[in-house]
């Protein structure tokens, strides 16, 4: 997993977390599971990462 990859998918699961958050505290549940995707895409883009170096979790 390359450094900037790596950054960019951590990026991702913190903003999403961030976002959804505020969000739901905002009571926004449009805004929240934009949010969610986020997270979730970040998390789907870190393990891809990991599949393709080859080093499990």
């Amino acid at each position: 997993m390359s450094a900037g990859e790596k950054a960019r998918a951590t990026a991702e699961q913190v903003v999403g977390k961030a976002v959804r958050k505020v969000a739901h505290a905002l009571h926004n549940e449009t805004t929240a599971a934009k949010g969610a995707a986020l997270e979730a895409r970040g998390k789907v883009r870190a393990s891809k990462e990991r599949s393709k170096s080859g080093l499990g979790n």
